[in-house]
């Protein structure tokens, strides 16, 4: 396994680390509902997907 030679600063550790960060769920709107959804999945509310009924949704 590799070890490192030399500590890693605080400051070079922050860089690294800028690009992990938390980023909020893209959110589409349903075209037969208008319900918030995410893209690329079935409604949760109305259960349709692509313009058809893709899951049972219980009311």
């Amino acid at each position: 396994m590799a070890l490192q030679k030399h500590r890693g600063s605080k400051t070079r550790k922050g860089k690294r680390r800028t690009h992990y960060k938390a980023i909020a769920p893209k959110i589409v709107e349903c075209p037969n509902c208008k319900a918030p959804k995410l893209p690329h999945k079935a409604c949760k509310s109305c259960g349709y997907y692509s313009g058809r009924a893709a899951i049972q949704v219980e009311s």
